[in-house]
C-alpha cells in the first residue's frame, strides 16, 4: 500500500480500529486523524462510514474465502473441513482474537435489511455452502443440516474463545467437526 491511496489506508486503519474496539465505538474523526487523512478525503472514498464499515467486511471475507482456499488447495471433502476448523480454531487462539468479525458487526447493526447486515449474510451464505459443498464430497447423508452445524459450532467457538479459555474452546471445536463428520446425526 503506497502512502500516495487514501482509500487503502482508510481500510487499513478502520481494519485495525474496528476489529481491536468494535465499529460503533470508532468515530470518522478518529479514523481520518489515525490515517492521516482529510474529511474530504474520507467522504471522497466513502460518502458515509456505514460504507466503510461493508467495505471492510467485504475486504475481511475476501481474506478469509482466500486462506481458506490456500489451506484446501488439493484437499475435498472430510480433510478440507478438517483443514478449515483446524485453520479457524489457530485463529481463534491468537491473542487479539475478539470473535468473529461478522458477528461482531451484526450485533452493532441489528437491522437484518441494513447494507452491514447484507455484507454479513453474503458471507455466512458462502461459509455454509463451502462447507455444504465439502460434506457432499465426504458423503455426508445430510449435507445440509450437517453444514448448518459445523456453522454453528463455529458460531458458539469464536464467541467461547474470545470470552472463555481459547486453547480449551480451539481444541473442543475440532473434535466437535471431527465427530459431525464420523457420525453424524438426524
Amino acid at each position: 500500500m503506497s502512502r500516495s491511496d487514501p482509500r487503502e489506508r482508510l481500510l487499513a486503519t478502520a481494519t485495525r480500529l474496528f476489529d481491536a474496539e468494535g465499529i460503533r465505538a470508532i468515530g470518522v474523526e478518529r479514523l481520518v486523524a489515525e490515517t492521516p487523512v482529510t474529511r474530504a478525503t474520507f467522504y471522497r472514498h466513502f460518502p458515509t462510514k456505514d460504507d466503510l464499515v461493508v467495505a471492510y467486511l467485504r475486504a475481511t471475507d475476501s481474506h478469509v474465502r482466500a486462506s481458506v482456499a490456500e489451506r484446501t488447495r488439493g484437499l475435498a471433502g472430510r480433510d478440507a473441513i478438517l483443514a478449515i476448523f483446524e485453520w479457524l480454531a489457530s485463529a481463534m487462539r491468537r491473542r487479539d482474537f475478539r470473535g468473529c468479525t461478522f458477528t461482531n458487526a451484526a450485533a452493532e447493526y441489528p437491522r437484518v435489511d441494513h447494507p452491514v447486515r447484507v455484507a454479513v449474510r453474503a458471507y455466512r451464505d458462502w461459509f455454509r455452502d463451502t462447507l455444504r459443498t465439502h460434506l457432499i464430497e465426504a458423503g455426508h447423508p445430510d449435507p445440509d443440516r450437517g453444514a448448518v452445524t459445523l456453522v454453528m459450532l463455529r458460531d458458539g467457538a469464536m464467541t467461547g474463545c474470545f470470552l472463555d479459555e481459547p486453547a480449551t474452546v480451539s481444541g473442543r471445536l475440532t473434535a466437535a467437526a471431527r465427530a459431525e463428520l464420523e457420525c453424524p446425526q438426524g
